[in-house]
């Protein structure tokens, strides 16, 4: 297994333990004989491993064609398309290349992802107008304001709502208290929003209003406007919207291998840019059923409340949503190479040979990923530089087809 461990007699490996095994006595050469040099298996171009040539030659640009040795050890692999690689370790050091042991750990964990804050699209009220006329005076005259339940709007003036508070001052004067013709006329006047106050001021007052101010119906901060003093508006038409911001919605991207650890009701904590070192607690309401198409992610739905305003929507930051992890064996993250469809990792066997190997992932976190199959506890792999190692051994596996035996360059031989 180790060449390089050589001893006068017998013994075992201090690396890896076995027995070693006599080696035989090289043939004796007469004085003066030179060793005889390797020939090469064929030569390639400098520029397109594709192309070789059974003899030496320069390509169009006037490079030669770089030889091809045969070094005795097999490139085959489980791995189709990939072969063995070996890298001294000068070349180790030079690509960065890092490796690390496959242990056993804890994989999962809390997820986090990126936020967005957004409105609770279930406190969004809109004023509608339901008798049309003209804007006397408007109370709330931008957007951003902040308004209370029962506080002023605008006051309106329109003839239809001044017949409208005559019809029942007639209908009051006519049949008292009670009667159908009263209860008609009243009830036109709530449908059409007529505040409960303006309706005691007619039972109190007997006269009709010219003007008549209406209230908002909620609390929160006006986000559209389309009214301004002496215009006239339309029945139907929607001049305010308000939005209770006391609760809002926080809208995070999970990827779809990730769905099936988030749950309605799962608690997270919302870290945001704007307030760096705070953290906000809430819960899942919603998953959508659908996902993106470019993102590969669904939209979950989170609240949290908003009692002192902090919370604006179209903020950015991260959510974190809690959910214990378990104990697997796992690898680094970064050590898994997608190939095609295969999961491929490049095992380390010693004397700077690497082995690529196909392996089953299971969850997959930030640092580390569960192993399913293909690797054993303790065994080394490559986290930094596999995918230079990847290309390499896709070169070798192509120069084994080629020439039908495992071959290293002509200038990697003599290096």
């Amino acid at each position: 297994m180790h060449p390089a461990v050589v001893k006068d007699g017998p013994g075992t490996c201090p690396i890896c333990g076995m027995k070693l095994v006599k080696a035989a006595a090289p043939p004796e050469r007469s004085r003066g004989e030179k060793p005889e040099e390797p020939k090469p298996l064929f030569y390639r171009s400098p520029m397109n491993a594709q192309q070789t040539s059974p003899v030496p030659m320069k390509d169009p640009m006037g490079m030669d064609y770089l030889p091809v040795f045969d070094t005795g050890a097999t490139s085959s692999s489980e791995v189709d398309g990939l072969g063995l690689v070996d890298i001294d370790p000068t070349r180790q050091q030079l690509i960065g290349l890092r490796t690390a042991t496959v242990d056993r750990g804890v994989v999962g964990g809390s997820l986090r992802t990126v936020a967005r804050v957004s409105f609770d699209e279930t406190r969004v009220r809109r004023v509608n107008v339901k008798v049309a006329g003209f804007v006397e005076k408007l109370f709330v005259d931008y957007v951003g304001k902040e308004v209370r339940k029962g506080q002023p709007l605008y006051s309106l003036y329109s003839p239809e709502l001044l017949n409208a508070e005559a019809e029942y001052l007639l209908a009051m004067k006519v049949e008292g208290d009670g009667g159908r013709m009263l209860a008609s006329a009243r009830k036109k006047l709530e449908l059409w929003g007529v505040p409960h106050a303006e309706l005691e001021r007619l039972d109190r007052e007997k006269t009709a209003s010219s003007v008549v101010t209406f209230f908002s119906s909620v609390s929160g901060v006006v986000t559209k406007k389309e009214i301004v003093e002496g215009s006239r508006v339309e029945m139907g038409a929607m001049p305010f919207e308000v939005v209770d911001l006391s609760t809002v919605w926080v809208l995070a991207d999970i990827y779809e291998t990730e769905l099936r650890f988030v749950a309605p009701g799962m608690t997270a904590a919302l870290h945001l840019d704007a307030w760096p070192g705070r953290t906000w607690q809430g819960k899942v309401l919603f998953i959508d059923p659908v996902l993106d198409p470019k993102s590969r992610t669904a939209k979950v739905r989170l609240a949290f409340t908003n009692t002192h305003g902090e919370l604006r929507p179209e903020m950015y930051g991260d959510v974190t949503l809690a959910r214990a992890g378990r104990e697997t064996l796992r690898l680094p993250t970064d050590a898994v190479v997608q190939s095609g469809t295969q999961q491929v990792v490049f095992v380390a066997r010693g004397e700077g040979r690497f082995e690529p190997r196909r392996i089953e992932t299971g969850e997959a976190g930030r640092d580390f990923t569960e192993v399913i199959s293909g690797l054993t506890e303790g065994e080394a792999v490559i986290t930094r530089a596999n995918f230079l190692v990847d290309s390499e051994s896709r070169l070798r596996a192509s120069l084994a087809r080629i020439g039908g035996k495992d071959a290293s360059t002509g200038h990697e031989a003599h290096r």
